[in-house]
């Protein structure tokens, strides 16, 4: 594992949401001081409360901390999830001595249960005296966030940038209820990069829609799917000139890439990981639309699953995806051939 970006602590342990004893289930993520903060969130009407809170905190320059859940979702709570919510927040903040307003919040598991707040609250000021900065502590915090997952997802990335060495980390989990437009999924990304909130949040809606928009499991779109960005700025001593933009975002989009592509390859259920590569489309949305429904085919899915290379069923999916092409020039490729 590469260095950890500088300027965060973090970790992971179990305050007693799930039943199984050696299953973590809370996450607390402090940034040493103000950090820029973006958030993109479900697309689902149906929204849980974390997302609600964290809409209305980010984009940011003041964030100092991530606080998540795992287990319960407090998605459809109402008022009550709200009010707990905001309280996550509250506890973390008085741990940690921050605002509550600097505290995000993130939620997964089982929908319709109201949190145990006595437990989590316990849980998190346990969480704040044992924060730290090695890549044990980043793999606890990774584990804490995971509810059906067979095992945690992280990666990292160490670049130039500026003349300075960058770093970004990133832990995401989400096994079901994945569906395009990113899914039952959360993920946590850490760069040590300084960026300007507007700048943070535009590189992160657009790595977000090149890699988690474009996963699929079950095609079931969750309450609860988050991503988050938070730059420290530690490595650097100025914001991110606009000429080293596209490196920042090259390095960050491939990250997600490589986490997105680890949450299919752990679907429930899952057997088989399918790359679909569309070429030749006039537009990226056209192609997208292609490999979407190919993706979301049950008869795809089944033939893929029993190892049957049954092309016609790709062929037919495409076919009716709505998009306009001349079937007379489709070729199609199967692990090359």
């Amino acid at each position: 594992m590469q260095s950890l970006p500088l300027g965060f602590r973090m970790t992971g342990l179990r305050c007693g949401i799930k039943p199984a004893a050696d299953k973590l289930d809370l996450t607390l993520i402090v940034a040493d001081e103000d950090a820029t903060a973006a958030g993109v969130y479900t697309q689902n009407l149906v929204y849980a409360a974390p997302v609600a809170i964290d809409r209305e905190r980010t984009p940011s320059r003041r964030a100092r901390a991530v606080v998540v859940n795992s287990g319960n979702a407090n998605a459809c709570t109402g008022q009550r999830g709200l009010d707990d919510a905001r309280r996550m927040a509250q506890v973390t903040a008085e741990a940690i001595g921050v605002e509550a307003e600097q505290v995000l919040v993130m939620s997964t598991g089982v929908i319709g249960q109201f949190l145990p707040m006595d437990k989590i609250e316990a849980g998190v000021r346990n969480a704040a005296s044992q924060l730290g900065h090695t890549g044990e502590d980043f793999v606890l915090a990774a584990r804490g966030i995971c509810t059906t997952d067979k095992s945690h997802k992280i990666a990292t990335r160490e670049f130039q940038l500026a003349g300075r060495t960058v770093r970004i980390a990133g832990m995401a989990k989400g096994a079901g209820m994945i569906g395009p437009r990113m899914a039952t999924m959360l993920a946590v990304i850490m760069t040590d990069a300084r960026l300007e909130p507007i700048d943070a949040q535009y590189a992160l809606s657009e790595a977000v829609n090149e890699s988690f928009n474009c996963i699929s499991v079950d095609g079931h779109m969750s309450t609860n799917d988050t991503v988050l960005l938070l730059a420290s700025g530690a490595a650097m001593d100025e914001p991110l000139p606009s000429s080293e933009g596209f490196v920042f975002f090259r390095e960050l989009r491939e990250l997600c890439v490589e986490l997105a592509k680890q949450i299919p390859d752990d679907g429930e259920g899952a057997s088989h990981l399918m790359c679909i590569h569309v070429r030749g489309c006039i537009c990226d949305a056209d192609a997208r639309r292609i490999a979407q429904t190919v993706a979301e085919s049950p008869l795809v899915k089944t033939a893929v699953a029993g190892n049957d290379p049954n092309w016609g069923r790709i062929v037919s999916a495409a076919g009716y995806a709505g998009v306009n092409f001349n079937p007379d020039r489709l070729e199609l490729r199967l692990n090359g051939t």
